[in-house]
């Protein structure tokens, strides 16, 4: 088996998945300000900026730029913690917990059609490979 030519054949595909923007919603869901507003809805609020600076692995100048443009379309709320006055807390307004909502409900469905159009089988075999791969995760392949 030559897995050099697998590779490529990988890379291609995933280059045209991304050139035609393939699956944007769903990437985006575990990436920029929907993971975030994601997050913090798993979190239940009370969540400080660090924690989701650690969560996506980027710097805590990109998360302070998502929580600005978060604040300005009414979706979060920043509040000084009544507990320890030098943290910031971070909770999602009635606005945000909507829009996580209909995004969710959103990408859920577009999962659901892909694994309809994989069929059974396939679709099984996919969310097989997907949860082995992350049991590795992404150094163990360097």
């Amino acid at each position: 088996m030559d897995f050099e030519q697998m590779a490529q054949e990988y890379l291609e595909t995933m280059y045209y998945m991304r050139k035609i923007n393939s699956h944007k919603e769903i990437h985006d869901s575990v990436h920029g300000e929907n993971f975030v507003l994601l997050f913090i809805s798993q979190r239940g609020g009370k969540v400080i900026p660090s924690d989701i600076s650690n969560e996506m692995g980027i710097s805590t100048a990109r998360v302070a730029a998502a929580l600005n443009s978060l604040e300005k379309k009414g979706l979060i709320i920043r509040r000084i913690d009544a507990e320890d006055r030098r943290r910031i807390l971070i909770d999602l307004t009635d606005s945000g917990m909507e829009q996580v909502k209909n995004h969710y409900s959103m990408v859920l469905n577009m999962v659901k059609n892909m694994l309809h159009f994989l069929g059974e089988k396939d679709a099984k075999e996919f969310i097989r490979i997907m949860k082995r791969l992350a049991e590795k995760g992404p150094e163990g392949f360097k």
